[in-house]
């Protein structure tokens, strides 16, 4: 098989886990990286065994060789390093968010759509394999009639004050913080492991920690907080909490809860879908195990074992029952699934149906949008405007 050619825009924190997911898959060539300079570029070139080193993404996207982009920038750079490489006719795996609007997320899922070219964005928990057993027991009517969806994605990486990135720069993070870093995650697993889509949300938003003592050079998100380093204060305008009522089109209610300054938890990713029939339960810290709770007999536990998968789910787990997967091979599955959609021409018939793409991004900055807005009303529900329309993602995501 003949590999693809890959080349990578924005060698920060993620994109080694790019770079070691393309290398497991064994059919994509790693042709080089782009970052702020060519100096930088060579720097990351060599830590990460990338190939050669670019001056900048847009002699990146000249390379013939480059026939599918990462883009793995901070978040204020998304759009232009996207729609420069879809204009270019390249493939484009991008990270979330898909941009740092809902107007700039909708140019670009026009701007996929007319290119004719696979468009992925990294909603990576739907690579979990026990993630896709959810989905499909739901889709076949196991937990009956959905009732209630609810769950929450908590972090400690940002409780000390002296704790900073360029997340929390509106600049360059964007407006929210919390909920568009880690809960457009959580909602876009609500979405696709239900199969349905919110409707209405109302959002009750605080920043715990209002000023925040930053570094003079802006550290790795993740990198801790060293106190020797010289800083200064900065008022934080986004939110590091956040708790969010959800309507839901098939009638069921839910909440979701969101925190990164909450102590001892790392990262702490909790859904649970309870039916009329059963519940089921599933945290991203313990990813090999999937709580099935039931009224008039006994929850059971299952495990991950292929032998024991839906055939939709089956081929998401790689190991053995009892040989552990997780984060790694979750990220891994959401890149197969890519670039097994890239060989089959990026068409929109031949995506897997676990693959989010630049729709569900743009629909993710919806959700991230209402949400903000109805903090900003005083706590009200915000409708989510739908101009994709109600049945295209129905049971199916893309």
């Amino acid at each position: 098989m003949k590999k693809l050619g890959m080349g990578l825009v924005g060698p920060g924190f993620i994109a080694a886990h790019h770079l070691d997911a393309v290398r497991r898959l064994g059919n994509v060539e790693i042709v080089g990286i782009a970052g702020s300079s060519l100096e930088s570029a060579k720097k990351r070139a060599r830590e990460l065994d990338a190939g050669r080193a670019y001056a900048g993404y847009r002699e990146l996207l000249a390379d013939p060789a480059v026939q599918v982009v990462h883009n793995t920038t901070p978040n204020h750079l998304h759009r232009e390093v996207s729609l420069a490489a879809l204009r270019a006719g390249k493939h484009v795996i991008s990270d979330k968010p898909l941009a740092s609007s809902t107007q700039e997320a909708r140019e670009l899922y026009e701007a996929a759509r007319q290119a004719q070219v696979a468009h992925v964005v990294t909603f990576n928990y739907r690579g979990y394999p026990l993630v896709q057993q959810a989905r499909a027991m739901i889709a076949k009517g196991k937990v009956g009639q959905a009732v209630f969806v609810h769950g929450c994605y908590l972090q400690d990486w940002l409780t000390d004050e002296r704790a900073y990135s360029w997340r929390l720069d509106p600049k360059l993070g964007g407006a929210s913080s919390a909920l568009g870093d880690i809960g457009s995650h959580w909602c876009d697993l609500a979405e696709h492991v239900t199969g349905a889509r919110i409707t209405a949300v109302l959002a009750d938003l605080h920043t715990a920690v209002p000023v925040r003592e930053a570094p003079a050079a802006s550290p790795k998100a993740f990198a801790g907080s060293a106190k020797s380093t010289p800083r200064r204060k900065i008022k934080i305008t986004s939110e590091d909490i956040a708790s969010v009522l959800l309507r839901f089109d098939n009638g069921a209610r839910g909440c979701v809860t969101v925190g990164q300054v909450l102590p001892g938890h790392k990262n702490d990713l909790r859904l649970e879908v309870s039916g009329r029939e059963a519940s089921l339960a599933w945290r991203q810290e313990q990813p090999n195990e999937l709580w099935i709770g039931h009224h008039a007999k006994a929850n059971r536990l299952l495990t991950r074992d292929p032998a024991l998968l839906d055939p939709a789910a089956r081929g998401y787990a790689h190991l053995p029952a009892g040989h552990p997967e997780a984060w790694a091979d979750a990220f891994r599955n959401l890149l197969a699934d890519a670039y097994a959609w890239i060989r089959r021409g990026g068409t929109p018939e031949t995506k897997p149906a676990a693959l989010p793409t630049f729709a569900d991004g743009y629909r993710n900055s919806q959700l991230v949008d209402a949400m903000l807005k109805s903090h900003a009303a005083g706590g009200v529900w915000q409708q989510i405007e739908d101009p994709l329309g109600p049945s295209r993602t129905k049971g199916k995501k893309g």
